[in-house]
């Protein structure tokens, strides 16, 4: 139901598969599947919306075993930056046919290297593992098991070049062009090619508000820690100065999880002073998103408000996610949104408010039904829970004794 709300109707879908381009996690999988598959004539392409990642997928398969041995130092990588559109051709490189003989050597390195615990990776294994932890809770590393052995390189001491008169500038003396690597045209011929696309541009987007420095406060870095408060009725969370969330009415306290970038604030305040705390703070530190003062904020659109029902299933379960983000748009890629858990059958009334010209939608099933319980205990005298990171999950590493 999903995918043809989506817009993925006809023929049925292959496969549904967890990765990270970012942390690695499941790209090893992924890669064996592809390969499966190579039956299937044709090239394959990198289809999705602008920012859902395509382009650091693109990079991870480029230094996987799903390209031709010498692609990495042919070909060059996709740029990947938080600005949609930076993708403007179509990339490319070649996929390595899958021989029965390659897939017996891979699946040979993906066993041994199943066998290693952390504590037998090396420090430089180790200080880009960690580095991996904080950037994702999957965690998982891309091998290589078919690499071109480079020469070793000679150096060719020429006595004319490295000599020079006193009327030359030594400075500039003359170099050899340094040579650029090409593919040879029996690796090209007959092969099938893996494209990186130009995004899909869409309208309703919330970073199309946003300047340069507030996209980088608004797009996550790092993993995100999910942020839990509790809210009595006529009570009101602000996101940054980009969403407010008001819980007009219910029986009971509601549970608020906002799972966003870590850098943006929560603010949580009453029904009757919401109005006066964003008209004060907004655009300034306080608030961070938008930034810029009382300028920024008289070009920023207004804060539209929409109304929305739901009713409780537990205490322990989110009801429904808030997608702070672009109606069709996965919230997966840009990470906004607010997770509302209420008591069994207790039904509430909320209005949430987004900039005009940013859309909002509600999700349900939400994708992480229990993420409320992700959460140390209350903070006393406040609406906010403690934070709670789950330890990372590492993919292809055998769990240490101690654990």
């Amino acid at each position: 139901a999903a995918c043809a709300r989506a817009g993925l109707r006809g023929e049925p879908l292959a496969a549904v598969r967890l990765i990270s381009a970012k942390t690695g996690f499941g790209v090893e999988g992924l890669v064996s599947a592809l390969q499966r598959s190579w039956r299937a004539a044709g090239d394959v392409y990198l289809l999705g919306a602008a920012n859902a990642g395509k382009s650091a997928l693109f990079n991870a398969l480029l230094r996987s075993d799903y390209c031709k041995s010498r692609a990495p130092d042919v070909v060059h990588c996709a740029t990947v930056s938080p600005w949609p559109g930076t993708t403007l051709g179509l990339l490319k490189f070649p996929i390595i046919n899958p021989t029965c003989d390659r897939i017996f050597r891979r699946q040979e390195r993906l066993r041994a290297e199943a066998e290693k615990t952390e504590e037998q990776l090396s420090d430089e294994e180790h200080k880009y593992l960690n580095r991996l932890k904080k950037e994702g809770y999957l965690v998982g590393e891309i091998g290589r098991t078919f690499q071109r052995s480079k020469p070793t390189p000679i150096i060719d001491f020429d006595p004319d070049l490295l000599s020079y008169s006193v009327d030359e500038d030594p400075g500039h003396s003359p170099r050899k062009p340094v040579e650029k690597e090409e593919f040879s045209y029996n690796e090209v011929k007959d092969a099938r090619w893996c494209f990186d696309t130009p995004g899909i541009m869409r309208e309703n987007c919330l970073l199309n508000l946003l300047t340069d420095k507030e996209v980088k406060l608004v797009l996550p870095m790092r993993a995100i820690v999910p942020r839990t408060f509790i809210l009595k009725p006529e009570m009101v969370l602000f996101l940054a100065a980009l969403a407010r969330i008001d819980y007009l009415e219910g029986e009971k306290s509601a549970w608020f999880t906002v799972m966003a970038s870590n850098l943006l604030p929560v603010h949580v305040t009453t029904l009757s002073q919401a109005d006066a705390v964003y008209e004060k703070y907004a655009g300034k530190e306080l608030m961070k998103v938008p930034m810029g003062g009382e300028e920024r904020m008289k070009e920023f659109p207004r804060l539209v408000p929409q109304d929305i029902t739901l009713e409780g299933i537990g205490a322990t379960e989110a009801v429904a996610d808030i997608k702070l983000s672009s109606a069709g748009k996965s919230a997966v890629s840009h990470c906004r949104w607010v997770a509302v858990t209420a008591h069994a059958q207790q039904k509430l009334l909320l209005r949430a408010h987004m900039p005009e010209g940013a859309a909002l939608a509600l999700r349900q099933p939400p994708l992480l039904p229990h993420i409320p319980n992700i959460r140390g205990a209350r903070i006393p005298g406040t609406a906010a829970y403690r934070t709670k990171k789950p330890p990372s999950l590492v993919e292809n590493l055998k769990a240490s004794g101690n654990r």
